[in-house]
């Protein structure tokens, strides 16, 4: 595997634990009743949202790692409202995060070259 393909997967990695902390502040606000522990919990899991999102852009491009954090976020909320709060899934939902997921695969494969950076 070349070192420019496991960068690329570190970066996906990233935005994918975006996608995650974003959805766990979701579910804190919803799940805690105490507000010391709600907001708290809110503000760690955003701040730590930003700082992945923002190693995944040091990698991928920011589409990329914009709409992988966005469906990760996206799937991953709607599976915990189900799981938790037993929200219904409908077939639309299904169908809307299947598009999502293909739309991200598209985006992963494409060939984005970045510019050189100068640091």
């Amino acid at each position: 595997m070349s070192a420019e393909m496991g960068r690329k997967k570190e970066g996906y990695g990233w935005a994918v634990s975006a996608g995650i902390n974003a959805a766990l502040a979701a579910i804190a606000a919803k799940f805690f009743y105490n507000q010391f522990v709600r907001y708290s919990l809110v503000v760690i899991c955003n701040v730590t949202m930003w700082g992945c999102y923002v190693n995944s852009l040091k990698v991928l491009s920011s589409l990329q790692a914009t709409v992988t954090n966005f469906a990760t976020n996206f799937l991953s909320s709607g599976l915990a409202g189900f799981l938790f709060f037993e929200e219904a899934l409908s077939a639309q939902w299904f169908a809307g995060a299947l598009l999502i997921v293909i739309g991200v695969v598209i985006l992963s494969k494409s060939s984005i070259e970045r510019k050189p950076s100068i640091d």
